[in-house]
């Protein structure tokens, strides 16, 4: 059991869930509001031994070094790598700290979106049809690039519509060959695909000028990752061709001034933020909780 446990920002569990936090630490601090740098960060932290946060703060080195109690940091957002993530993870562990994140919670409902926007591109609803005239998914030639979970479920809902699945990843996928998804060298992807959906870890950039050039003219780019999947001058000028872009957040477009782009889709909402993923997340942080107490 903790000392003290003090989550950094708002986290976003579901409120059993918080009252759940108390059987791990004798002492419980939620803060409502997202600290404003470092030094509130350290402040707030203080002499606790665990710390959660969510992706909108960051504890870095720092921070780390300022607060030498914290044995366990549960990082209440997603967890994909050591270079992607919102804490120092390598100096973390160098100091024997504790670091645990959260995998495929928000992932249904980035599907819903991906889908919904697509059905009312391709038919026209509440716009031009994307063709000039009312299509189906069926026989849409859609490539994926990056089939991990989120990847992967929009290659299976878009096949359920009857899609030509095809993908790119660091290697072939015998599960995705059994499900009739073709693997492509990205620039033949590029190029093959009506429609693209880069599903991709943050700061992973995989398009560049010679992957723009492969995809031309008269394509649909999706981008359902936390950050740009692109250099930003390439697709500056590819998105003023006949072509279309969607995002949800900002973050994934990467800046603010392609929000008013005629050519540009993007809410600035995160569609994986629903009812059902805070659910699954307050399950997974207490999970790890758990496992980190024995």
């Amino acid at each position: 059991m903790f000392r003290k446990l003090v989550a950094i920002e708002p986290v976003s569990l579901v409120p059993s869930a918080e009252k759940a936090l108390n059987s791990f630490a004798k002492d419980v601090v939620l803060y409502p509001d997202i600290p404003a740098g470092d030094d509130e960060i350290v402040t707030r932290i203080g002499d606790a031994d665990a710390v959660l946060l969510s992706y909108t703060s960051q504890i870095n080195r720092y921070v780390l070094e300022r607060c030498p109690n914290i044995r366990y940091i549960g990082m209440c957002c997603s967890l994909y790598s050591p270079e992607s993530a919102n804490v120092d993870i390598h100096y973390a562990n160098e100091r024997g700290i504790t670091v645990t994140g959260i995998r495929d919670y928000g992932d249904e409902g980035v599907i819903e979106y991906v889908v919904s926007e697509l059905v009312r591109c391709l038919h026209g609803f509440g716009q031009d049809p994307w063709d000039g005239m009312p299509r189906e998914i069926t026989g849409l030639k859609v490539g994926i690039v990056g089939l991990g979970k989120s990847g992967g479920m929009i290659a299976d809902a878009l096949k359920f519509f009857g899609a030509d699945i095809a993908y790119y990843a660091r290697s072939e996928k015998k599960a995705a060959e059994e499900k009739g998804f073709r693997f492509m060298p990205l620039n033949e992807l590029l190029k093959w695909s009506e429609v693209v959906c880069c599903c991709l870890n943050k700061n992973t950039v995989l398009l560049h000028k010679a992957e723009f050039e492969a995809l031309g003219k008269g394509k649909i780019l999706f981008n359902t990752g936390l950050s740009p999947a692109w250099d930003k001058a390439p697709f500056a000028q590819w998105i003023e061709a006949e072509n279309l872009c969607f995002c949800d957040t900002l973050g994934a477009l990467g800046d603010a001034e392609f929000l008013s782009h005629p050519h540009v889709r993007c809410m600035q909402v995160s569609t994986g933020r629903t009812r059902q993923a805070f659910d699954r997340l307050s399950e997974k942080v207490l999970a790890n909780l758990s496992e980190y107490n024995g």
